[in-house]
């Protein structure tokens, strides 16, 4: 990373918009500004109402403007949405010169030769990630440069996206005056702050789970090796609950936040998933008098609350996480177990029900590496923010180093900047 590097990272989700304005360095990202806002115009992770998405993400950058006390001109943006798509791609080239060392550009040039597959019109690469390289037949080769030989092979993870969505985030961005410098898929964001180097090399799956997507990326041997993206998230678990209780949305919400935070939640759940109630007389009887809720619901019954109605939904979602598990064919490569992680993570009992629904080792993953003005931001709710900012800490790098992240990004033009200064010389013309 280099020293005193201004990185801004804006993760568009589906609950919620967040900037985070960091200074990134060697050991650390250090937050000097965030603002998190309710989001509207994003449905299941993509735009659905521009207008709607730019004022909200108009709104989060000033409040993280005014908290760094400095402004922002280029941001790396998050993409998610069922429509991403992953696919391993292998690429072979003769090194340029047999007789001395493997150099950038042969580096470069088998990159582009895995790049080159077959995908629909309507899709479009955001990322291109080496696994490992082979050379001459040598395996597991994790930097070739300065290496000799002579046939260069590279293993590849892409991450396509539609290329619509892109379209509407450029839409969104060009709009609000930003240039994005990267568009990074969320999941993979995610992975960067949450994960541990140990647990990607021994194999470990990262679930993501959001209020309309749950995000899914599997590490083997040290690199990704599976993406995707699952259709639900936590805020079924709310819908879920609003028609058990016959209650609106905001109310079960504010119910399921209740038992989910741990300075206010009456119940604590042991290590073999039952739950021991704390200072009640009555163990299924949970108080919501402190809610203050419209519908006037003043207690309800533990088992229905969460035995009838949240945990059901969960074990749905982990089994479709097992489903997805098994399509990727890397079931029985993550030693590490489920790194869980994003705003649904803190929903009561999820850890227990996935260790349940998916029989792996379960942990809660928060963000790792962070400094500064951390006590808003160390939760699961903002991996993918600080996740975009160390990916944005690494870009530069990139051009340079062999292996790491590598992002080919589509031809987008942000011209939000250059149309603004066009108007600006047009109002001084007769």
């Amino acid at each position: 990373m280099t020293d005193g590097k201004i990185v801004v990272g804006v993760d568009i989700g589906s609950s919620k918009i967040v900037t985070l304005i960091t200074r990134v360095d060697e050991e650390a990202v250090n937050v000097m500004g965030v603002s998190e806002v309710q989001s509207n115009g994003v449905k299941k992770g993509q735009i659905v109402d521009i207008k709607a998405a730019v004022e909200c993400i108009n709104n989060s950058l000033d409040s993280a403007e005014r908290m760094a006390g400095s402004s922002v001109s280029h941001i790396v943006a998050s993409i998610g949405g069922n429509h991403i798509e992953s696919l391993n791609s292998k690429g072979v080239v003769a090194v340029s010169m047999p007789d001395q060392e493997i150099t950038q550009g042969d580096m470069l040039r088998v990159i582009d030769a895995a790049k080159a597959v077959s995908l629909p019109s309507t899709r479009e690469i955001i990322h291109v990630l080496p696994r490992a390289y082979t050379v001459d037949g040598q395996e597991g080769i994790k930097d070739p440069i300065g290496m000799t030989g002579v046939r260069l092979e590279v293993d590849t993870h892409i991450i396509s996206a539609n290329g619509i969505s892109l379209r509407n985030l450029e839409k969104a961005f060009s709009e609000v005056g930003i240039d994005v410098d990267a568009v990074v898929f969320s999941g993979y964001a995610s992975s960067l702050a949450v994960l541990s180097d140990t647990e990607k090399e021994l194999g470990v799956v990262m679930v993501d789970i959001g209020a309309g997507t749950t995000d899914i990326s599997i590490y083997i041997e040290g690199s990704v090796a599976f993406s995707s993206v699952l259709p639900i998230g936590a805020k079924h678990i709310t819908n879920d609950l609003a028609i058990g209780l016959r209650i609106s949305l905001e109310s079960a919400e504010k119910i399921k936040l209740f038992l989910s935070s741990p300075s206010e939640n009456p119940i604590k759940i042991d290590d073999l998933g039952e739950m021991q109630s704390i200072g009640r007389k009555n163990p299924d009887e949970i108080d919501l008098n402190s809610l203050n809720l419209p519908e006037d619901l003043r207690k309800v019954s533990q088992k229905t609350l969460i035995d009838g109605i949240i945990r059901p939904r969960l074990n749905e979602l982990f089994t479709m996480v097992g489903l997805e598990l098994k399509r990727s064919g890397y079931g029985g490569q993550t030693p590490s177990g489920l790194v869980v992680t994003g705003g649904g993570a803190r929903t009561i009992g999820i850890a227990i029900s996935a260790k349940r629904t998916l029989a792996m080792p379960v942990r809660i993953g928060i963000p790792m590496k962070i400094k500064g003005l951390i006590d808003e931001i160390q939760d699961t709710p903002f991996s993918t923010v600080v996740g975009l900012a160390m990916y944005g800490a690494t870009m530069e790098e990139n051009e340079s180093l062999p292996f790491g992240i590598n992002l080919h990004l589509p031809n987008i033009k942000f011209s939000g900047l250059l149309s603004k200064a066009v108007g600006f010389v047009k109002s001084f013309m007769p």
